[in-house]
């Protein structure tokens, strides 16, 4: 056997129970052979082509986010004009501006605004008009749940007064029933089929910006959480000519439209042909309701702000009953969006009763966000062996939650929003991810705001639900062995013999490190299977 690889000198959280710390590691083939002190390693590997000396660098097994969007988000972060930093009105049409003239062909693009900052009052056509003329405009917001278009928007779309949106879809009118040019959920789908299609080679290079971007950050496997025929089709080419440098497990997602037997016939098809090392089907996805910031969430008593109202299941009750038992009949994992306390006990109930119909298997069936959930609903997730697929970044005091958020769930369930520690102690498996693009999918940030409930870096800020915080260890454990439970790789997450040689140093070491320093920790390198597939120009090895 060719021994690729030994690291040695080096400061090693192996997330092994046998063997939690370890100085050297040696990697042949793309797996681990061997673990343990410099001179058992040397000895057990004496021919290795590479030997690197880490300087008593930290490592860690290749941490993997379990929902991002990294297709979809890698193609608009490296194709969009940029709108995360724009605070208002303003900002964001200077973003559009400068954007629009550095790239003057076509329809002008935006993407990351945000729908806590940004609503329905401060945002519409008219906005987007002054910054893009005559030109069709289309901006996504940083969730993907909201778009707005300028008045060429709409009319090269179509969407005029009388539209009909479609099921789970919503657009917004001014009184006179004219479109404002803001559209929400499923009506998305509506406008994007009616403008010029990408192309694959397209979304190839957003693959290529998205996982060079997963990489810098120590991310070797994630799960793209809603993929369709063309993110599979794009998938499997890469895996197939061997550029797919990250580990992609797809969820696939179901319409409320189809029958069970169309949607169980056509995610058995995918899943059947997308078999590769790098890529494959994993999960049947399920968006159960929408996002609170544009009033899609469902909730069980309603909103409590002052507006009110309330949104539906995007999926009857019988129905999710009747989707779940049979996905889950079909060795399917069962990954579904829910923010409203409405949608997570629909959730719950659903999977119940597919485990009363087929019995308990290792599923590790996600339920991810968990924005709001009653707290009598929250012991059920371990007692189903749920994973809470949690984005802790959200978890802290920002606009879209203490003014948006807070409000509209009302004082019981605002004290128990995104109930992290609480999910923990019901005995339920958890990870942490990012939802990228809607918010940054840099890990060591993501760890950071789990245990302090803090924005990055500011000790001095107002704690949200300190008592939902998270430890050094929990944090890291969501990213690294949970995580590759949930995503059903277990050979990764630790690093141990026979397990991929996936790994990622850093330039110090998070579990001593001062707590509000863990969030600007640099990657220095990246190994997918022993081989680079990041390294730092500041990486002296």
């Amino acid at each position: 056997m060719i021994i690729d690889l030994v690291l040695y000198n080096a400061n090693i959280v192996t997330m092994d129970a046998l063997q939690p710390r370890a100085e050297a590691l040696a990697i042949g083939n793309g797996r681990v052979l061997a673990v343990g002190s410099n001179e058992d390693v040397f000895a057990a590997a004496p021919a290795a082509v590479r030997k690197l000396n880490a300087g008593g660098k930290m490592v860690l097994p290749g941490l993997q986010d379990t929902h991002l969007h990294l297709q979809d988000s890698g193609y608009y972060n490296g194709t969009m004009a940029d709108l995360r930093k724009a605070s208002t009105i303003l900002e964001l049409q200077e973003s559009l501006r400068t954007f629009g003239e550095a790239n003057p062909d076509g329809w002008l693009f935006g993407v990351g605004w945000y729908t806590g900052v940004f609503s329905e009052d401060l945002l519409d056509r008219r906005a987007l008009d002054q910054a893009s003329g005559d030109r069709p405009c289309l901006i996504f917001a940083s969730d993907l749940h909201s778009i707005c278009l300028n008045s060429a928007g709409c009319e090269a779309v179509g969407l005029v007064r009388g539209t009909a949106a479609p099921p789970n879809g919503h657009f917004s009118l001014y009184p006179d029933g004219t479109p404002t040019g803001m559209v929400h959920e499923e009506g998305i789908a509506w406008v994007k089929a009616r403008i010029a299609q990408t192309t694959d080679e397209d979304f190839i290079k957003g693959v290529q910006y998205g996982q060079l971007h997963a990489h810098s950050h120590g991310l070797t496997g994630v799960i793209d959480a809603w993929v369709e025929e063309r993110h599979c089709r794009v998938y499997g080419r890469m895996a197939e000519e061997q550029t797919l440098t990250i580990r992609v497990s797809g969820c696939a997602k179901v319409e409320p439209s189809e029958s069970v037997e169309e949607a169980v016939a056509r995610l058995n098809g995918l899943r059947g042909k997308y078999r590769y090392d790098m890529f494959n089907v994993h999960s049947s996805k399920f968006f159960l309701d929408g996002v609170l910031e544009n009033r899609t969430a469902a909730m069980i008593d309603g909103y409590a702000d002052a507006l009110g109202g309330n949104a539906p299941l995007m999926f009857e009750p019988s129905q999710i009953n009747d989707m779940f038992s049979a996905f889950d009949a079909e060795r399917f994992q069962i990954h579904v969006h829910v923010i409203g306390d409405l949608a997570a006990r629909a959730a719950l109930d659903g999977l119940e009763h597919a485990r009363r119909l087929n019995g308990k298997w290792p599923s590790h069936h996600q339920i991810t966000h968990l924005q709001c959930v009653s707290p009598e609903d929250i012991p059920r997730l371990g007692k189903l062996d749920c994973v809470a697929n949690i984005q802790a970044l959200w978890a802290r005091n920002e606009p879209s939650v203490t003014d948006v958020a807070v409000p509209m769930a009302g004082p019981s369930l605002a004290n128990l929003m995104y109930p992290f520690r609480s999910i923990l102690d019901s005995g339920a498996l958890w990870t942490l991810s990012s939802d990228w693009g809607v918010s940054t999918l840099n890990p060591f940030q993501i760890m950071e705001t789990a245990i302090t409930r803090q924005p990055v870096g500011k000790s001095d800020h107002a704690v949200f639900l300190p008592e939902q915080r998270l430890t050094r260890h929990e944090a890291l454990k969501g990213y690294t062995l949970n995580a590759a439970t949930a995503a059903w790789r277990p050979h990764t997450g630790r690093l141990a013999p026979g397990c991929f040689g996936d790994f990622v140093v850093i330039d110090q070491d998070i579990l001593a490190c001062d707590t509000y320093a863990i969030g600007a920790t640099r990657v220095l390198a990246t190994y997918v299977s022993g081989h680079e597939v990041y390294r730092s120009p500041s990486l002296d090895f």
